[in-house]
């Protein structure tokens, strides 16, 4: 395994590609104290868990509590009650105080369930892309899933015509139908034949987000190894190399900045699914990213998985939130977003400085430039 020394290097060089460095915007707002703005939609989907459920409850049930307080203390003092009554209990109020707990955190809970899912199972989804040519309009979508995973419903599937400048997301028996739902193969019928130059994109699986997107199987896996107090990263789909990753002093980064920039990056593509898998060398660290909605632990002897999709480029922010040690608040971790060309790009340096050829020509790079869409989108 080739390690990769960290590289002392100003802001505007540490970058996993230091081009990007100049352009890339930091997630970070100077004394916010909400949620950083989520990066993909199951970060849209916690977001929308804590303010539209868990806010409100919470809110409701600490001013129903304050107000009765309040209303005690001024109703039931001893000058206002100088003679107190004397009871055992109230049937009523046991019932209402059992019964309304209860629903509200079945309220809580089912809605939780699926999101708790979602964020514990890596997607799966499966992609088939065809060319209209202005005759053609049956596809065919394999359903090759295992037998509980299968595209079962018309949920389950997502029909994409892309013409070069848009895509279009068509809507079922409005403009296609589809035969063979549970079965081996999918038949997509379109209503009206794709023109030449088009392309059919069609996506199943069971790993559908809020918005009624399907989401693709991991294009690629990274390997995070936590220790006392860093991180060291490996790309296994891309090479026999790996590097550290290290907070940077006070004196090479920004204010705004410090404690969350690192001397090497996580590089990754946008809008593909990123599969992430955690362990460490000494004791229990977390890897937690908090505009994609990831936590997990990393556990030493143990291998944890979890998984994201990011919407934009960019550079984002998180941190080791398992306590560690004497240094567990100087562990961040500094992900930076970038198209499939430039990531294919930062992999061939990557493999350069651990000595090993390039995986991505030149014309690889052109091709993806056309084509990352397809995947990434």
């Amino acid at each position: 395994m080739k390690i990769l020394t960290a590289m002392k290097k100003p802001i505007a060089a540490i970058s996993g590609f230091g081009v990007w460095a100049a352009t890339a915007q930091a997630q970070i707002t100077p004394g916010g104290i909400g949620m950083q703005p989520a990066n993909s939609a199951l970060a849209e989907e916690v977001h929308w868990f804590h303010n539209i459920i868990l806010m409100p409850v919470i809110t409701i049930i600490s001013l129903f509590v304050l107000a009765l307080l309040i209303w005690i203390a001024i109703r039931y003092n001893s000058k206002a009650n100088p003679t107190p009554r004397k009871f055992s209990h109230n049937t009523l109020i046991e019932i209402i105080w059992t019964g309304v707990p209860i629903l509200i955190l079945l309220a809580i809970a089912l809605p939780s369930f699926e999101l708790l899912y979602k964020e514990d199972v890596t997607p799966d989804g499966q992609q088939v892309v065809a060319a209209g040519d202005g005759q053609t309009v049956d596809f065919v979508f394999a359903n090759n899933f295992p037998e509980s995973r299968m595209v079962r419903r018309p949920g389950h599937l997502q029909v994409i015509v892309d013409d070069g400048a848009e895509r279009r997301v068509l809507k079922h028996r409005a403009d296609y139908s589809v035969d063979g739902f549970g079965e081996a193969d999918l038949v997509v019928s379109m209503t009206n034949p794709p023109p030449a130059g088009e392309r059919v994109i069609i996506r199943g699986g069971r790993s559908v987000d809020h918005r009624g997107d399907v989401t693709l199987a991991p294009t690629m896996t990274i390997k995070a190894s936590g220790y006392q107090w860093g991180w060291t990263y490996s790309y296994p789909d891309f090479g026999d190399f790996e590097f550290v990753s290290n907070m940077l002093p006070k004196d090479q980064t920004t204010p705004e900045l410090y404690l969350r920039e690192v001397d090497n990056r996580i590089v990754v593509p946008v809008g593909e699914t990123i599969r992430v898998t955690t362990t460490a060398r000494d004791v229990i660290h977390a890897w937690a990213l908090p505009a994609f909605a990831v936590k997990i632990d990393a556990v030493p002897g143990r291998i944890n998985e979890t998984w994201f999709n990011a919407d934009r480029e960019g550079v984002y922010y998180g941190q080791c939130s398992e306590i560690c040690g004497i240094k567990h608040s100087f562990m961040p971790i500094a992900v930076e977003v970038v198209s499939r060309p430039a990531f294919e790009a930062w992999i061939d340096s990557q493999r350069a400085l651990a000595g090993l050829e390039p995986m991505f020509d030149a014309e690889t790079v052109q091709l993806a430039q056309g084509s990352a869409g397809a995947v990434a989108e």
